[in-house]
């Protein structure tokens, strides 16, 4: 009998899946969100760079809670918007509710700049000669348009700021499904379904009951543009590329740095010191649904409830 030729471990190896065209979105987002914020292609504490999917790795320990610093330095622009975002981040989360209309105004402004860049980004007209500036200006004028019809449609608002928040404490299961879960999820659909069924019911329960879910969502986000500005000062956006590995289902190889946890930390006590300050100072007495009229011929001011 012929003796059965030897296989190595390169022809034994399964060939990884095909991305789907929800990773391959993924991806290019975070591609072009690495390359903006000043990464290099590798973070350090890798061993040979890059990993096998070109794409940059996050922060690793080191040591007994030692962290290499990221393989990247920090930009002026990237800066600037951080710190921007900081400022935009404590009115959120301290004076969300009581700055109602422009709150309604910037969250339609954040969707609709998201939707259409990360539309620009995956698919790009034919012949077309746009490039990243352009992408970003043509998303910033959907983003305005959806902002004043946020602003002006009552409903329209509510609802986007009810999704907002769904879609924030659907990224926090994620991450507790990856570390506290024996067997996570690997398939694609299971963020996505946890991203539509988070958003949708809290955006219905946004709806009927504006006030109570109106703090909740802007604590959350206004803590969360907080710490991804602090996140980005420190490790160069690790919370964030964590993250979107959670999106992507990927498996981890390696455990995360402490910063990142103590990032995600920050996130939770600024949330919930947002929800404490809006409930009993900023939002005291206020309420959307009532406004000033003044009537110039009998010179009186009377306030309404709508």
């Amino acid at each position: 009998m012929r003796p059965r030729p030897h296989l190595s471990q390169e022809t034994n190896r399964v060939p990884p899946p095909s991305p789907t065209p929800i990773n391959q979105s993924i991806t290019m987002a975070t591609e072009s969100l690495t390359t903006w914020a000043g990464l290099t292609p590798t973070w350090a504490g890798a061993t040979e760079g890059a990993t096998a999917g070109g794409e940059a790795e996050l922060l690793r320990p080191v040591g007994a809670g030692v962290c290499q610093s990221p393989g990247g330095r920090h930009r002026v622009v990237p800066s600037v918007v951080c710190a921007v975002g900081v400022l935009f981040g404590i009115v959120y989360c301290f004076f969300g509710y009581r700055c109602f209309k422009a709150v309604m105004f910037l969250t339609g402004l954040l969707f609709g700049s998201a939707v259409v860049f990360l539309l620009c980004v995956r698919q790009p007209l034919p012949d077309s000669a746009l490039g990243p500036e352009a992408a970003v200006g043509v998303a910033v004028g959907a983003g305005l348009l959806c902002g004043l019809v946020a602003m002006l449609v009552r409903s329209v608002g509510l609802f986007l700021v009810g999704l907002l928040l769904g879609l924030l404490l659907a990224l926090a299961l994620l991450v507790g499904l990856e570390e506290l879960s024996s067997a996570p999820p690997r398939s694609v659909w299971v963020p996505l379904g946890l991203l539509l069924g988070s958003g949708t019911l809290c955006a219905v329960l946004t709806l009927q009951w504006p006030r109570l879910f109106t703090t909740l969502s802007t604590a959350c986000f206004g803590a969360a543009a907080i710490t991804v500005a602090m996140d980005y000062f420190a490790e160069l956006l690790g919370l964030v590329l964590y993250v979107v590995e959670r999106l992507k289902a990927a498996p981890r190889d390696a455990p995360v740095c402490w910063v990142t946890w103590a990032a995600l930390g920050v996130w939770g006590a600024l949330a919930a010191l947002g929800v404490l300050v809006q409930w009993k100072v900023t939002a005291e007495g206020y309420s959307h649904t009532k406004v000033w009229i003044v009537s110039w011929a009998s010179q009186e001011v009377e306030r309404v409830d709508l």
